[in-house]
């Protein structure tokens, strides 16, 4: 029998057995030879022999027969077992950008498609990423699991999915041999629902369980739909019990997850679990001075007059996607009007996001914010007493006003009960000297910032 008329008895089994069946289970089916009354084909593993064996051996018979060869019966090998080809041809090779990764074993199991822009290389990395970052570089180096999992968080537009990207882009480039899954946890709940509508379950539990390295993005997703949750459970024991790597994303930490089950925020929580804080200035600037070269490449007679970065890094605070699309826009628009991008037209061509990103935090939201989180009363961090106990939300509170809002010192000082500007002056920089040796205080900050910010 020749491969061409394989190919032709393959398109018929599809008929028969559905197009989920027959991408999973016969396509990747190759037929090696027909001796002596026995067809056999080769298999990616001994798994999937097995069960095209048990559930379909007796189709691919009939199929053979009814096409005028003489078979007594079919076998299965799997590629691995055959002395003449390498072990790791089970594994598929890196993919190239834009193609859909092969599955591990050779079934069908489509990951999530990779932006070529997010790698490594593309990262910007300054104070509140670093340790992100340097865990991830970790973890893309392919090497024995040294934490597992790996989670990272943090709010909208402060690189979570920018490092999931690089790592598997890394770990394809590194560790081709590796089947690397990337997906989000709606793409993970999607595919179980199918697989439990469809019956095939099984099918489901050896693709997933069956990777190198799994990827979920945005897991907070699942929270509150209990199947869903017990299967990702059962995967992420089965995965971690094969000492396979397991990288997550959340929006926030995953004790934070309301309505994720205690099981689940344990077994995420018994890995690393790194936040990726809010952008301060240094790295929004660097940010865009990064985007600014790659701009230039595209738009090479265009200017960018001093200034202007700077402005954008202050006034767009909370969102770096924001951030880089305001400086796309402005490239954009400066070239249809052939300008250099000065101050006027930035302000002219930004002037949404620029209303948008102006601070609309209250002094008054921060005082509640800040008494509410130290649990104290809202007249003790207005009033005059100077304990600890007190006075240390006080600075807190004044440092956050200062960063939050337009108001002056004077202003802000007058809204803690009167208080002078070198009050208020001394109290900002009393924080910002114990954010860098005080990993509580650096901590509390941060959770206040994103909580006003959100």
């Amino acid at each position: 029998m020749t491969q061409e008329k394989w190919g032709e008895l393959r398109l018929r089994l599809r008929k028969t057995v559905g197009q989920n069946n027959y991408t999973t289970w016969i396509e990747p089916l190759e037929f090696d030879r027909l001796q002596d009354g026995v067809a056999t084909f080769q298999v990616p593993t001994n798994f999937m022999g097995n069960y095209v064996s048990q559930n379909f051996a007796d189709l691919i018979l009939y199929e053979l027969n009814n096409a005028g060869e003489k078979v007594q019966r079919v076998a299965f090998n799997a590629v691995a077992n055959r002395p003449d080809r390498p072990t790791t041809t089970q594994k598929p090779a890196a993919e190239p950008a834009g193609a859909e990764p092969a599955a591990a074993n050779g079934e069908e199991l489509q990951a999530a498609p990779l932006d070529p822009r997010f790698t490594f290389e593309g990262f910007v990395v300054g104070k509140p990423n670093e340790l992100a970052h340097a865990a991830a570089r970790r973890v893309a180096e392919g090497a024995s699991v040294t934490f597992n999992p790996l989670v990272l968080y943090g709010g909208v537009g402060l690189g979570k999915t920018h490092l999931m990207h690089a790592i598997a882009w890394e770990l394809r480039a590194r560790r081709p041999d590796l089947n690397v899954l990337y997906l989000s946890a709606e793409q993970f709940m999607y595919r179980f629902v199918q697989a439990l509508r469809e019956r095939r379950m099984m099918d489901f539990k050896h693709l997933f369980r069956s990777v190198d390295v799994l990827m979920v993005d945005d897991v907070q997703f699942i929270a509150g739909k209990d199947s869903t949750q017990e299967e990702f459970f059962h995967t992420f024991n089965a995965l971690v019990d094969q000492n396979k790597q397991i990288i997550i994303s959340a929006d926030r930490a995953p004790g934070e997850i309301k309505d994720l089950e205690d099981r689940v925020k344990s077994r995420l929580q018994c890995g690393l679990v790194v936040d990726l804080h809010p952008t301060d200035y240094e790295l929004r600037l660097g940010i865009l001075q990064n985007k600014v070269q790659q701009h230039s490449a595209t738009y090479p007679r265009l200017t960018i007059a001093d200034g202007v970065l700077e402005f954008l890094a202050q006034r767009i605070s909370t969102n770096v996607r924001v951030l880089e699309g305001a400086l796309t826009r402005l490239f954009a628009f400066a070239s249809l009007v052939g300008r250099e991008i000065d101050m006027d037209l930035t302000q002219d061509c930004l002037s949404d996001v620029l209303r948008a990103s102006e601070r609309k935090i209250s002094v008054e939201e921060i005082q509640r914010r800040v008494s509410d989180y130290y649990n104290i009363r809202l007249s003790d961090i207005i009033g005059p007493k100077r304990l600890r106990s007190y006075a240390r939300p006080r600075q807190v509170a004044m440092y956050l006003c200062k960063q939050l809002t337009s108001r002056s010192l004077p202003e802000i000082g007058r809204r803690f009960g009167g208080r002078d500007h070198t009050t208020v002056m001394h109290g900002v920089r009393r924080i910002e000297e114990l954010k860098t040796t005080d990993g509580q205080i650096a901590e509390d900050v941060e959770i206040l910032r994103r909580a006003l910010e959100a």
